[in-house]
């Protein structure tokens, strides 16, 4: 079964990042390792911050879609409801 996940990634200053993957673990240390062009690699945001898996294709981008078109208060609400002290949630992933 595939596995799809939406991921919020976070930096020192709570800049916010949503993107849709099929490899969290790749896409992360893409992202830690500066490897992304753009936004993430200019602003440093790596921090895991929230994530949800699904193994819908098609719900993994619309749901993406959906958070990315909130606004800035539904989006901390989203994290904090998972993650109250916006914690690196792949801190241990290795």
């Amino acid at each position: 079964m595939n596995r799809y996940f939406v991921y919020i990634l976070s930096n020192n200053s709570k800049m916010l990042y949503t993107g849709v993957t099929s490899n969290l673990e790749r896409r992360l240390f893409e992202h830690k390792q500066h490897l992304v062009e753009g936004y993430t690699k200019r602003y440093r945001i790596t921090k895991l911050v929230y994530y949800d898996e699904t193994n819908d294709v098609t719900g993994a981008i619309a749901r993406e879609k959906q958070i990315k078109g909130w606004l800035r208060k539904k989006k901390i609400a989203l994290i904090e409801s998972m993650n109250p002290e916006w914690k690196d949630l792949s801190e241990d992933w290795g």
